[in-house]
């Protein structure tokens, strides 16, 4: 958990090594984020695999160790060749033990994977609340220091999980890493839901595009956007645990996976009201045009919340437990693309907009949101999602084999599933 935590204090040194020319349209800044993302994601594959076969506490660790490497070229280095390398270990640093961190806590939580997912998430807001204040201020003084910064607090938790973490989770060999790929690619419903997941990784992406360029057009302001995300991350550190605990006792937190996307969805409604307004004529006014997006970042936060723990707690459940860093490598691999296809669709709307109905781009993230909603609780209709509940072991893997139609929490029972399910003992042993 103090992986994600501790990462964020060095997020302004991509910042300020990739630049966007001014003139770069918003359908351009979209393409350049999502490649930003997907350089890093779509190593991840890797990094779940290498935790499968050398167990998660070995690949953490290495990643760590990569990251302090990467960091202290960015300190110590100026040349573009110095930087290049830089950013490719720190890359693959997180390609590495992002997978690998959530592996880990998928195999030690046990029946608590929601919470347990639930506070990493808690872990990452609180430190990328503290990473916007240090970085700030470590930039006013010198980019290599702020790099240097980073690489010791990488430095002193690469020290720390390699004399403090525990290897419970032996490493397991004896398969090509095609086999292992193509096994988790042939899930029956891993890769739909995936896909499905699309509109959870775009719509949180627009964090960083839509809803920053909204508040910077509605206040004239660059700060208003700092401003939107500390109002979130408080909330994210506020509300998560508990919003979780209360899920559980309510049906499971599988059970509002969709309604945890239609919050989503919602959440880009309010900005209709103020979009294509700018130059504001006084602080009350840009004050007045920035609540709607204020209720869009909320609204967003809050069905991430609800949304994330679920979702990462599912994806182990559609294979065997030997793949489990595989399943979430090869997810983050969909989600990088994803994220790059729907950041430059939302861009090009965003230009469309400037010329046309500036409302356009927030229509568009409010239909993505609703069209993966559907499909996700198509999935449950279909009985293609594994059948988990807090507290409840979950169903047998549905990799490669069909099985009786069971629907999942996401969606109430049908009447026929009803009168099936009254006979059912309950889910098959645990794995």
């Amino acid at each position: 958990m103090p992986v994600p935590a501790s990462s964020y204090p060095a997020s302004p040194v991509p910042s300020t090594v990739v630049s966007i020319p001014s003139g770069a349209s918003a359908r351009t800044v979209g393409v350049v984020l999502g490649v930003r993302n997907l350089s890093q994601q779509g190593l991840f594959v890797l990094g779940g695999s290498a935790a499968d076969r050398f167990g998660p506490r070995s690949v953490i660790i290495t990643g760590c160790g990569l990251r302090v490497l990467g960091f202290g070229l960015f300190g110590l280095g100026t040349s573009l060749p110095v930087l290049v390398a830089a950013s490719a270990l720190s890359g693959l640093a997180g390609a590495l033990f992002y997978p690998a961190v959530r592996s880990y806590l998928a195999h030690e939580a046990g029946d608590r994977k929601a919470e347990a997912f639930a506070l990493l998430n808690v872990f990452a807001m609180t430190g990328s609340l503290l990473g916007m204040l240090l970085g700030s201020v470590l930039l006013l003084f010198d980019f290599r220091v702020c790099a240097l910064v980073a690489a010791g607090v990488f430095a002193a938790l690469f020290l720390a999980q390699l004399f403090a973490m525990p290897q419970r989770q032996p490493g397991r060999r004896g398969t090509a890493l095609w086999q292992d790929w193509r096994e988790a690619l042939g899930s029956r419903g891993f890769f739909p839901f995936a896909l499905a997941m699309a509109g959870m990784t775009t719509l949180e992406n627009q964090l960083y595009l839509l809803i920053s360029e909204g508040a910077h057009q509605a206040t004239g302001r660059a700060e208003a956007v700092s401003v939107l995300l500390a109002a979130g991350a408080v909330a994210n550190m506020a509300l998560q645990l508990r919003l979780t605990r209360g899920l559980q006792r309510r049906g499971g937190t599988a059970r509002w996976m969709v309604p945890g996307l239609l919050v989503m969805s919602a959440g880009f409604l309010p900005p209709l009201l103020t979009a294509g307004k700018s130059e504001p004529g006084g602080l009350g006014q840009a004050a007045l045009w920035l609540l709607p997006l204020m209720a869009a970042t909320l609204l967003l936060y809050l069905g991430v919340m609800v949304l994330h723990p679920p979702v990462i707690e599912l994806i182990p459940h559609f294979g065997h437990e030997r793949l489990t860093g595989t399943y979430f490598g090869l997810f983050y691999v969909v989600s990088g693309l994803t994220a790059a296809a729907g950041n430059s669709l939302i861009g090009w709307t965003m230009d469309l907009g400037r010329t046309g109905w500036p409302g356009l781009p927030w229509a568009s993230c409010a239909a993505i949101g609703l069209l993966s909603a559907l499909a996700l609780a198509a999935l449950g209709r279909l009985g293609r999602l594994p059948h988990t509940a807090a507290g409840v072991p979950p169903a047998e893997p549905v990799s490669g084999r069909r099985t009786a139609h069971v629907p999942h929490p996401a969606l109430p029972a049908r009447p026929a599933d009803e009168a099936a399910s009254g006979s059912a003992e309950g889910p098959p042993p645990d794995r």
